[in-house]
């Protein structure tokens, strides 16, 4: 009687464990990147992989071409075409330093001077795309030909003695020379320079300009210690927003330069189009390609930021 008295109570029976309920929709964001990830695939590498391919192929356009592996094609066409490789990084570096300088002003202008005014400046600063970029390019051409009121002011200023000192001219003559070209590269792509800006500065807390006033501080100081490290996710983004393109563009260089300030763009327009001479034109691109990869990762961890805009 003790044994079955000290004995302890059957359990009670456990509840069947439930089944976690099934996520519906869990595939929908996949679903939803699908149409992107085809974009790219279809559109950027499928046409990566066969110009690869085309770059180390020999033959001819009559005999047909074959995959050869002839990596030999990368070198002659670095050699061969080194001038127009450090020409379009000058004159896009150039053109850069340049929409920084008179793109940083006017963003700061919009950003906190601007006032009523600030969505008609906008709509200025992006008048340019509402047009082609080949008739703005044509533009220039017409403002800076000879004989014009442009070249005649930089005549009597004397600036042209200077441009013509530094290489950047010839004589009195403005067209067909770097400056026409550093000049059309310039205007196109100002505006993507502008953008970016003008955003990073719009998310500047105002507070910390108030703080600085109270603290005595300079506008000078207030511009070098707050607005200017605060702004660098514009500066990095429109910077390379600009020389990249720029760095691949031929149409300036076509329509407002001579054959001593052809680009690496127009050797390789050239080469697809007129020469056609597939495997350098392929070999050409995916060194322009590779060479900006590898400038523009250098200038992102010296720049200290990550958060672009």
């Amino acid at each position: 009687m003790a044994t079955l008295t000290d004995a302890p109570p059957p359990l009670a029976p456990t509840a069947p464990e439930k089944k976690p309920p099934r996520r519906r929709g869990r595939w929908t964001p996949y679903l939803l990147l699908l149409p992107g990830l085809a974009w790219l695939v279809v559109f950027f590498a499928l046409p990566m992989i066969y110009q690869a391919s085309t770059s180390v192929q020999t033959g001819s356009l009559e005999q047909g071409y074959e995959v050869t592996w002839h990596f030999a094609t990368y070198w002659d066409a670095l050699t061969d075409y080194y001038p127009q490789f450090l020409r379009s990084v000058l004159y896009a570096g150039s053109a850069t330093v340049l929409c920084l300088l008179l793109g940083y002003p006017l963003a700061y202008l919009i950003a906190f001077r601007a006032g009523r005014w600030r969505n008609l400046i906008m709509i200025l600063v992006i008048a340019p795309f509402f047009t082609s970029f080949l008739i703005r390019t044509l533009a220039w051409k017409t403002i800076l030909a000879d004989g014009g009121p442009v070249v005649g002011a930089l005549n009597s200023l004397h600036v042209l003695d200077v441009t013509s000192w530094l290489g950047m001219t010839a004589g009195d003559r403005v067209l067909a020379t770097p400056l026409a070209v550093v000049c059309g590269l310039t205007y196109n792509f100002l505006p993507f320079m502008i953008l970016p800006l003008y955003t990073s500065l719009e998310r500047i807390d105002p507070r910390l300009h108030e703080a600085a006033n109270d603290l005595y501080a300079r506008p000078s100081t207030t511009f070098r210690k707050v607005t200017f490290p605060l702004s660098m996710p514009g500066v990095v983004s429109g910077t390379l927003l600009t020389f990249i393109p720029a760095a691949g563009d031929y149409v300036n260089a076509d329509l407002l330069g001579s054959t001593d300030t052809r680009m690496i763009g127009n050797v390789i327009q050239t080469q697809f189009l007129r020469i056609l001479d597939y495997p350098t034109a392929a070999a050409l691109s995916f060194i322009l390609m590779f060479a900006i990869l590898v400038m523009v990762s250098l200038y992102i961890r010296k720049s200290g930021t990550e958060d672009l805009v």
